[in-house]
């Protein structure tokens, strides 16, 4: 489908690449998408072929309107994108999910598509890099690359959720996941909830109603 083009980056408005990649785990991008378009940050995609194969299988969105979500995209191919060099300037990159393969590209620097082409420029440029990774059980390459690639800046993100905010929807477990990796981009929303210490009786509370009808 036909994409917007690039305009000059604003000094007032982040702009954000987001690449998705073949490893279970779309919903977590599709929400990010969602989340930096009501906040009206720029966002530039890169879908790649296995990614799209998982997301009929994750999700009942198209390709187009996943695509629509965000300000710019590209395929996956198109390494004369801007993104793919430094001179095209932005404020971080966030591969949800990461591929095993995309991560071993990026460690060794092999870049044959667009997506871990952005990646190797957002480190050589000094930029942020996100990259959710979805493997398990790992392996010995898996951690090596996951330990390297640490080492040479990237946050590795694993979208493990969390449960002390008790999510009652998968939406809430995505939700949370999303928020948090948002924030290692400096992007801060209050779609979930934060963690402020014990609160016993806030929880004793919410606990109620439960017991009354029936719940364990």
């Amino acid at each position: 489908m036909p994409c917007p083009t690039p305009a000059a980056k604003a000094n007032s408005v982040p702009r954000i690449v987001v690449g998705i990649t073949g490893a279970t785990g779309t919903l977590y991008a599709i929400r990010i998408l969602q989340i930096l378009r009501a906040l009206e940050v720029e966002s530039h995609l890169v879908i790649s072929k296995w990614a799209l194969a998982t997301m009929k299988y994750e999700t009942s969105l198209t390709e187009a309107q996943v695509r629509a979500l965000a300000s710019v995209c590209y395929t996956a191919k198109d390494v004369s994108a801007p993104i793919a060099s430094g001179s095209f300037q932005h404020d971080g990159m966030m591969i949800v999910p990461c591929s095993m393969k995309t991560l071993s590209a990026v460690r060794t620097g092999f870049c044959d598509d667009l997506i871990s082409r952005a990646a190797d420029v957002s480190l050589k440029e000094n930029r942020k890099l996100v990259m959710a990774v979805r493997e398990t059980p790992l392996n010995d390459i898996h951690l090596e690359n996951m330990l390297f690639l640490r080492r040479a800046g990237a946050c590795i993100f694993p979208p493990v959720p969390s449960f002390y905010n008790r999510p009652e929807t998968l939406e809430d477990m995505v939700d949370q996941t999303a928020g948090r990796m948002l924030d290692q981009m400096g992007i801060f929303t209050e779609g979930f909830e934060r963690w402020e210490g014990f609160q016993w009786n806030k929880k004793v509370e919410e606990d109620r109603p439960k017991a009354a009808v029936g719940y364990s």
